[in-house]
């Protein structure tokens, strides 16, 4: 049976009984987070950081179809840490993975939403985009800097081009992909397919909904934001922080995330 890769992060000394799960984007791996999550538990010792590879990304291979954003967090129910999981931090992709998770269990106090959306709508956007580049690449690379090139030739810019071949695999004297963008691709359509308007605007009993909107990005329309404030004015459990960056807010500005995180958990 395939299991999740997950790595624990904790202050020195401390023995957190409590844990936030940080849930990556589509083509990501919990890595992308790891800076966030060591700032976090030195500034909230009491709070341990789980680093989770959604299912078929980086260490969490082999799940059986049909890959959905349910099934992602459904595979979060096997997680087992010292206490519970009280907090979710989901980006982008990982953002609908986290709301439903914490709609489906009881433990979740907080799920976190970064620059992700609870609409649904046509698939669009970059990581649509990268997905029609990546289709086209070749199988294999004599090097990541050859995979690198390909990409910068197709259209990627050079950072998101560098952060995209860590998906790279060494095979004997190849670099072969480690992700299969069939799965992608379903995890994707159903991301775009997916609306949980009613997880936002009718949360269940103590759970509260944080939406971080980074203001170099677009992934969060005006029709949502404004939802998303009507539903905090409605509920009193709904909360839309703004931070400055683009979408990658893990990169851009994670002392901004942790700060939130550490004032609010």
């Amino acid at each position: 049976m395939a299991e999740l890769a997950i790595t624990e992060v904790t202050e020195d000394g401390s023995e957190p009984d409590r844990w936030v799960a940080l849930l990556h984007g589509i083509y990501g791996a919990g890595r992308n987070w790891r800076s966030v999550a060591r700032s976090l538990v030195a500034a909230r010792p009491d709070w341990g950081a789980l680093l989770v590879d959604l299912r078929q990304h980086g260490g969490s291979a082999g799940f059986p179809s049909p890959h959905s954003v349910e099934a992602a967090a459904a595979d979060l129910e096997t997680v087992r840490v010292p206490g519970s999981v009280r907090a979710l931090l989901g980006h982008s992709f990982g953002g609908k993975v986290a709301l439903v998770r914490a709609r489906d269990s009881r433990d979740v106090d907080q799920a976190w939403v970064v620059d992700s959306t609870p609409e649904s709508r046509e698939p669009s956007g970059g990581a649509w985009e990268m997905l029609q580049v990546l289709q086209r690449m070749p199988d294999g690379f004599e090097s990541r800097d050859a995979a690198v090139e390909a990409l910068v030739e197709a259209g990627v810019e050079q950072p998101v081009a560098l952060w995209v071949s860590t998906n790279l695999e060494r095979r004997v004297d190849r670099y072969v992909w480690g992700i299969d963008f069939d799965d992608m691709e379903a995890l994707l359509r159903d991301f775009f397919r997916l609306d949980l308007w009613d997880i936002v605007e009718r949360p269940r009993d103590g759970l509260e909904l944080h939406f971080i909107r980074a203001t170099r990005s677009s992934v969060l329309s005006a029709d949502a934001v404004a939802r998303l404030r009507a539903a905090g004015q409605s509920n009193g459990r709904v909360f839309l922080h703004e931070v400055q960056g683009g979408h990658w807010l893990n990169a851009d500005n994670p002392d901004a995330v942790v700060e939130l995180l550490r004032a609010r958990l």
